[in-house]
């Protein structure tokens, strides 16, 4: 084992990072800080770092000329083998960076990509990535090739003449796969969304799980699984995936999902249902996490994945309350379910790793519960806040069910909450509380409402 863990350590590419800070942005710092991890997520060694202070961008290396020479010097010094910048770089400047430093040359998006693309286990997530990475080299097609001579009209292109450069080939390549690609994402999104219909359609509330990277979403929803009985949803789209991502528990009847201490551990989403033990359910989704500057094209690709937040009837938002930065994490996280439509949907904000931080906990108020997801009183004190919100509706009332209709009885007893049943002469008397709908149905037999 340890023969392996000093070979991954070896095999490691040594990383340069460059910033830019422009016109004195007050977030830089933190941002900057966050390549680095990125870049660790990636399995870099982060070697070396530097940083420029400009009032604006230079069009052909986006950092200045002498600090472009400085940072050639730093490559062959420190044996860098990739440079990677926290700006988003355009084509010619990706060209002329490459031909600089002689090494290669990535962006923040391009990192993050590359993260996705690692970690992506599903046929849905692989498509999903594969779209915002072929959209985000479409631009860029030209500093991928140094050879941009005219090529020849050969391999049944000839239809397009001897002057079609390779750059326009690779484009209408490119465009064709993603066009078949995005039908079959497409077919993927609609079987997502028939699923989401019948759970719509059952009446069970649905709540989704939110928040930046790494803050500990996986890791509710684990803990949730394994302090209450819950049931492995079928939203599995590929009979065929190598999706690692859920484990089976010892008891080989529950899965958890898998967890890690490192930016996008998990980019799949995954649903439980969760009983209360008191025929109250729930539907619990853990969605992929958020982080400054997601690029737009991942947002895009991910947007069936992300459906999951925008139709729940609540989201549980987590936050790293021990992180310095947890409130600029609030932020962006808040600015994405806005960017997909989910503003408008109730939030219960819950500031996980408490027990690193100084205040009580467990204890919640208003929108907010301090937790730590790693400790069973935690978990049952934000479930309570989860069911105070989601069944809110539910009504309790007193019901006078005649022996002719027993079959309602046991309905009732399978889907609501009784919590008293007698008899008289003529029928069931039950003492319950249930949801809207089922309140409505069965009306006609309310012989006294709860309070």
């Amino acid at each position: 084992m340890q023969d392996n863990m000093t070979e991954e350590i070896v095999n490691k590419r040594r990383a340069l990072l460059v910033g830019v800070n422009i016109a004195g942005d007050r977030d830089f710092d933190k941002s900057f800080a966050e390549l680095g991890s990125l870049a660790e997520a990636n399995y870099y060694e982060v070697a070396a770092s530097a940083f420029q202070n400009a009032q604006k961008v230079n069009k052909a290396l986006y950092i200045g000329s002498g600090k472009a020479d400085e940072i050639k010097e730093i490559i062959k010094n420190e044996n860098i083998d990739i440079v990677i910048f926290n700006n988003e770089l355009s084509p010619i400047q990706f060209k002329n960076l490459e031909e600089k430093f002689g090494k290669e040359v990535i962006d923040r998006t391009g990192l993050i990509l590359q993260i996705f693309s690692d970690r992506a286990k599903t046929r849905e997530a692989k498509l999903q990535v594969d779209v915002a990475r072929l959209e985000y080299m479409l631009p860029r097609l030209s500093h991928m090739h140094s050879d941009l001579g005219r090529q020849g009209g050969g391999s049944g292109l000839s239809n397009k003449g001897s002057g079609e450069k390779r750059i326009e080939l690779d484009r209408r390549r490119i465009e064709e796969k993603l066009d078949m690609l995005k039908k079959e994402l497409d077919k993927l999104s609609n079987i997502r969304t028939t699923q989401r219909k019948k759970r719509a359609k059952s009446n069970i509330p649905r709540v989704a799980l939110a928040g930046y990277t790494n803050a500990g979403k996986s890791t509710v929803l684990n803990e949730i699984i394994k302090t209450y009985n819950s049931k492995i949803i079928n939203d599995d789209l590929d009979e065929t995936n190598d999706n690692q991502n859920e484990i089976i528990n010892e008891d080989n009847k529950l899965k958890t999902v898998f967890e890690k201490d490192m930016l996008f551990a998990t980019l799949e989403t995954a649903t439980r249902l969760i009983d209360l033990d008191n025929n109250k359910t729930f539907f619990l989704s853990d969605t992929v996490g958020f982080i400054r500057q997601l690029p737009h094209n991942l947002i895009k690709a991910f947007r069936s994945t992300l459906e999951e937040i925008k139709e729940a009837d609540l989201i549980v938002e987590v936050v790293d309350y021990s992180d310095p930065d947890y409130i600029n994490h609030i932020e962006v996280t808040d600015k994405t379910l806005k960017e997909i439509g989910a503003s408008d949907i109730p939030v219960l904000y819950v500031y996980n790793k408490s027990d690193k931080c100084e205040g009580e906990y467990p204890i919640a108020f208003n929108d907010k519960a301090y937790i730590s997801a790693k400790e069973t009183d935690s978990i049952k004190v934000l479930v309570d806040e989860i069911s105070k919100r989601i069944f809110a509706s539910h009504k309790k009332c007193v019901m006078h069910i005649p022996y002719s209709d027993g079959s309602v009885v046991s309905y009732l007893n399978d889907t609501a909450t009784v919590y008293n049943m007698a008899y008289d002469e003529t029928g069931t008397i039950l003492n319950l509380e249930l949801n809207e709908a089922d309140y409505n149905k069965y009306k006609k037999y309310i012989m006294d409402e709860g309070e």
